[in-house]
């Protein structure tokens, strides 16, 4: 049995919100992808509150394309989410009212513009004075227990922990008799059988020496492969909810779900 998390608070959650989502030019030509809106609040916010109902509630922000954006959200976001009053004269604001969780603390890195994965996650290891750290991606949500996958990476004792998610299928899905064609199964975008990488990861600070500073290094690339070769990586396997935002399909979808009030990612403990 894996022993409680005592103070999540402490442990540093690093967000990699840096590149261009090329994938999605019709909105990121605008802004960076951290920034798009579901609902009325950012993707970006909605990942935060996955770590922040669990108790996280510190953040590395990785930094890049637009990313004085996202410091300008931050800066404005009381404003933002509270009522106050203001006196013209004076400048003087009074909040009317309280919002839950502003004891979050958040580093702004700036990481480069063009910078990969791997290297961003590098050049912020000046910030990391914990043995373990959170890292996801600033384009994903999903209900998963980040409190429990946390206590899974400690119990292993391993460098990484990846989530391990099922994501639906791009297309429908047939299966017919061999012999006779005759379809036995249609299925509308099913959920595929096999894992992809979640993108929900805790990793010791011996992750480190398996990066580099330049631009060029792919996290998902040589730094997970050879965790695997040394088999320093374990799954953690979520079977829930996950999405990510690569089209405005997605963006369609999600928001969707959380207009229906039926997000799973926000559901309460």
């Amino acid at each position: 049995m894996a022993a409680a998390i005592t103070k999540p608070d402490n442990v540093p959650v690093v967000i990699l919100c840096g590149g261009e989502g090329t994938r999605f030019r019709e909105e990121t030509q605008y802004r960076p992808k951290a920034l798009i809106n579901i609902g009325e609040f950012p993707i970006l916010w909605h990942v935060m509150n996955i770590y922040l109902k669990h108790g996280f509630k510190r953040f590395i922000l990785c930094l890049g394309y637009k990313g004085s954006m996202i410091k300008e959200y931050f800066d404005k976001y009381e404003m933002q989410v509270r009522d106050y009053t203001m006196n013209m004269g004076t400048g003087h604001v009074e909040f009317n009212d309280e919002i839950p969780n502003m004891d979050w603390q958040i580093t702004f890195a700036e990481t480069g513009p063009t910078t990969l994965t791997g290297s961003r996650i590098k050049r912020i290891e000046k910030y990391i004075d914990t043995e373990n750290f959170m890292v996801t991606y600033a384009d994903g949500v999903a209900d998963v227990h980040v409190g429990e996958l946390y206590n899974f990476h400690l119990a292993h004792g391993k460098i990484g922990t990846v989530t391990g998610a099922r994501s639906a299928s791009q297309f429908g899905e047939l299966i017919a008799d061999g012999d006779s064609n005759i379809v036995t199964s249609f299925a509308e975008k099913p959920k595929v059988s096999s894992l992809i990488n979640g993108g929900f990861f805790v990793f010791r600070r011996e992750f480190f020496n398996y990066l580099d500073n330049t631009d060029d290094c792919i996290l998902e690339r040589d730094p997970m492969e050879k965790l695997v070769a040394d088999g320093e990586l374990h799954m953690y396997r979520h079977e829930g909810f996950w999405q990510c935002l690569d089209t405005y399909k997605d963006y369609l979808h999600l928001n969707k779900l959380w207009t229906s009030n039926q997000a799973p990612w926000i559901a309460e403990l």
